[in-house]
């Protein structure tokens, strides 16, 4: 496993946790990681990573909801 260091400015107030969550749900949404490893990468359940992914507006199924109001709409 690689290890990353990098330097946050303070007044962006931003934890460690926060970052690697961020980065796990961007991995997960390009397709790097599945829910499972992306919820490992951050130590949280399946279910708990499926409720920040709500927060994050990213969605479960891989589609935005542009996507699908666009599909709907092409019916």
């Amino acid at each position: 496993m690689k290890t990353v260091t990098l330097q946050i400015p303070d007044y962006l107030d931003i934890d460690e946790k926060d970052i690697s969550l961020m980065l796990a749900i961007q991995l997960y949404d390009k397709g790097k990681l599945s829910l499972g490893q992306a919820a490992d990468l951050v130590g949280l359940t399946k279910r708990e990573f499926m409720d920040k992914l709500g927060k994050f507006e990213v969605s479960l199924f891989g589609e935005t909801l542009e996507d699908i109001e666009r599909d709907l709409l092409n019916e």
